[in-house]
C-alpha cells in the first residue's frame, strides 16, 4: 500500500513539474515572440520592398497567427521535428521512385510509406504490423474491420517496438 501511494504521489509530483515546465516555456516564448514581431513591424518600411529581407519579414508577419498558435493551444509542440524524422525516409526514397514504371506503382509506394510511417508513429513495428494485418485482411467484411486494422487502431501485442 505504501509503494502505491509513494509511486501515485511521485508520479503527481512529475506531471505537476512537467506542466510547470511547460507553462514557464510558453511564457518566456510568449515574451519573445512578441519582442520579434514589434522588431519586425518596425524594419519592415526600413527594407526595399525588392529584396529579400523585405520578403522574409513580410511572409513572417503573414504567417503570425500560425507561427505563434502553439503558445495559444498547449497540445501543439513548438517544434515540428518529429513530423521532420517521420518523413525523412519517404523523402530519401523519392529518388527511388524515378523507377516506378506507372503513376499506378508510384501510388502504391507512396501508401505503403505512409502506412510504414504511421505504423512507426502508433509504437507499432512495421514488419510485424504488415505481417499481422495482411493475415487478417481477408477476414475483413465491413468497414469496421477494416478501420481496426488501421495502425492507430492496430491491436497485437507482437508488433510493439521493442
Amino acid at each position: 500500500m505504501k509503494s502505491r501511494i509513494h509511486h501515485e504521489t511521485s508520479l503527481s509530483s512529475s506531471i505537476y513539474r512537467c506542466w510547470a515546465w511547460v507553462f514557464l516555456l510558453f511564457m518566456h516564448s510568449q515574451g519573445l515572440l512578441n519582442t520579434l514581431k514589434t522588431w519586425l513591424e518596425k524594419n519592415e518600411s526600413r527594407v526595399s520592398k525588392e529584396g529579400l529581407t523585405w520578403k522574409a519579414i513580410s511572409y513572417t508577419l503573414n504567417q503570425w497567427e500560425k507561427l505563434t498558435l502553439y503558445c495559444e493551444q498547449g497540445e501543439i509542440p513548438i517544434s515540428n521535428i518529429l513530423a521532420e524524422n517521420a518523413i525523412r525516409p519517404f523523402c530519401v526514397g523519392r529518388r527511388n521512385w524515378l523507377f516506378s514504371d506507372t503513376p499506378k506503382g508510384a501510388n502504391a509506394s507512396a501508401i505503403y510509406y505512409s502506412l510504414i510511417e504511421t505504423a512507426k508513429a502508433n509504437g507499432l513495428e512495421p514488419y510485424g504490423y504488415f505481417k499481422d494485418m495482411l493475415k487478417k485482411l481477408p477476414y475483413a467484411e465491413t468497414m469496421e474491420d477494416l478501420e481496426k486494422l488501421l495502425p492507430w487502431n492496430f491491436k497485437c501485442k507482437d508488433v510493439k517496438t521493442p
